[in-house]
């Protein structure tokens, strides 16, 4: 299993995906489950996937192989995409082909053709967009109203982002409310592990400079989760007991 999430801001975009995957307690391993995409200057994609990994791989395996035929003028790759719709639609059809491979042996297996994406970026002339792709290849968007989509093992993570998460938030506060909700999960479940890939982008820069792999050494994530856990702490502790 793993974790992923993203935010669609009036600044930007967000995403971080943990790196873990497994088959069985004693058969654990890591995994990058964020690709990226770019031509500078014109536009940026990223997506994270949760899921099947053989299922996810081969999705961005199909992308790829769409990009290697740009020559024809009838395949729409993400490069040619005229708007983050269109560009949606790409990876909806890889869903779809990776589906039509191989989802009858998966589900002969009961396994499932279990795959889940977000999908997001921006292409010049439009304002970042960001998608949340099922495993039939259809989708939805992200709106002011609801500006994140998690994937994967999102229980735990999910609290404090209804609490707290807004589109007009600056970048650097969605990356902190991010990995708080990363410290959440990463207590309570076992199939979420670090390190973590976090891609911060910033509107109309059409390129990504802040990338970073969070390691389980890391200070920064370190002195949050202890922080937080005090502040929780101290919270608690103010609170009136309840009496019947």
């Amino acid at each position: 299993m793993t974790y992923a999430v993203a935010f669609r801001l009036e600044r930007g975009l967000v995403f971080a995906a943990d790196t873990r995957t497994n088959a069985g307690v004693d058969n654990i391993a890591q995994y990058k489950k964020l690709q990226l995409w770019r031509q500078p200057g014109d536009r940026v994609f990223v997506l994270l996937s949760a899921g099947n990994l053989a299922a996810t791989q081969a999705v961005v395996s199909l992308i790829n192989e769409h990009l290697s035929q740009e020559t024809d003028e009838e395949v729409t790759t993400l490069f040619t995409a005229p708007n983050m719709y269109r560009a949606a639609r790409v990876v909806g059809d890889a869903v779809r082909e990776a589906r039509s491979i191989d989802g009858a042996a998966l589900e002969a297996s009961k396994l499932g053709f279990n795959t889940n994406f977000i999908f997001g970026g921006q292409i010049k002339g439009e304002r970042p967009r960001l998608f949340q792709i099922y495993p039939e290849g259809n989708f939805i968007e992200a709106t002011d109203d609801t500006p994140f989509f998690q994937i994967g093992e999102h229980k735990y993570g999910k609290p404090i982002l209804d609490r707290v998460a807004r589109s007009d938030m600056r970048l650097g506060q969605a990356a902190k409310l991010m990995l708080l909700s990363f410290d959440s999960t990463l207590r309570s479940n076992l199939s979420v592990g670090m390190p973590i890939d976090i891609v911060i982008y910033e509107r109309d820069t059409f390129d990504v400079t802040r990338e970073k792999r969070i390691s389980a050494d890391d200070e920064y994530f370190r002195n949050l989760s202890n922080a937080w856990s005090d502040a929780l702490r101290q919270a608690f502790a103010k609170i009136e007991e309840f009496d019947v």
